[in-house]
């Protein structure tokens, strides 16, 4: 009977710390979900007031059941300043994108394919670059466009652009190709193709998931940027939304809430439709099939 009890007694203190611990968990379980829940409201409110002062007829700076309309978007599309916001923003990005894939695609080449002295020091100098904030050039940077006659233009933005979003794309693609079996270039020459024939028949159908990824990164670096443009460009007519968003909100006893909500929209799509075809897109090139046979 002693044994037995003094069992009983050891059994009761060893659930005790069991049931301390479940305690435990759960209250640490139950804080986590409480932290989240917090971090997704906090996430989720400003996307619920865009989308619903979007459609509100009477948009304010508050979040509530909107009054439905289409009309904050028509007027978007049909006041004078913001459909040439949304097109000066297509064509820096646009442009900025293709220019940089361009000067990335050949770069890393050189970088993957040929050996030269300091070839390490000069890839990391360049990674450097973005290690750099972005204010603390910003200065130097306009004094250069002065001086080369390309503030307030394009092609200065443009340009600007590309080059900022170039580290990125030069290791990134770097790693693309250096997978890549140079045997397969040597094949191509054997066929009488020369080294930039190599390039296009090899290298650019085999790089498309490196080159898609790029591309998504240096698009929406150009699309989201505020600084740049903003310090570059005077005139107003070369503004990108960007700027366009910023100026409206800033308007003192002006602001169009819907108006602005519905060009917040508009804005968000172009970044949106690239991802959604780069998604389907960026696997579609593989080693697999070029290295059968």
């Amino acid at each position: 009977m002693a044994t037995t009890t003094m069992r009983d007694h050891a059994s009761t203190r060893s659930r005790r710390p069991q049931r301390r611990m479940t305690s435990v968990r759960a209250i640490q379980r139950g804080m986590q979900y409480v932290l989240l829940i917090m971090l997704a409201l906090f996430c989720l409110v400003p996307f619920a007031w865009v989308a619903l002062s979007a459609v509100d007829a009477h948009a304010g700076p508050t979040v509530g059941a909107p009054a439905f309309t289409m009309g904050n978007f028509v007027d978007f599309f049909t006041e004078a300043d913001t459909p040439r916001l949304l097109a000066n923003s297509l064509i820096i990005s646009v442009s900025a994108t293709a220019l940089n894939l361009a000067c990335g695609i050949l770069g890393a080449y050189a970088l993957s394919r040929f050996r030269f002295r300091g070839r390490k020091f000069f890839m990391f100098s360049i990674l450097l670059i973005r290690v750099i904030p972005p204010p603390a050039t910003i200065v130097a940077l306009y004094l250069m466009m002065v001086k080369m006659q390309l503030d307030n233009s394009y092609l200065g933005l443009i340009l600007v652009e590309a080059a900022a979003a170039l580290p990125i794309t030069l290791w990134l693609l770097k790693g693309t190709i250096d997978a890549i079996p140079f045997e397969l270039e040597e094949a191509a020459w054997m066929d009488g193709s020369t080294r930039l024939g190599a390039i296009h028949k090899v290298i650019l159908p085999l790089v498309g998931p490196g080159l898609g990824a790029a591309a998504m990164l240096t698009f929406m670096a150009v699309w989201g940027d505020f600084l740049t443009p903003l310090v570059l460009l005077q005139d107003p007519d070369l503004y990108p939304l960007s700027i366009g968003l910023f100026r409206a909100f800033t308007a003192f006893n002006q602001v169009d809430w819907g108006v602005l909500a519905a060009s917040a929209m508009v804005y968000m799509v172009p970044p949106a439709i690239l991802y959604g075809f780069l998604r389907r897109h960026l696997l579609r090139s593989s080693l697999g099939g070029a290295l059968k046979g």
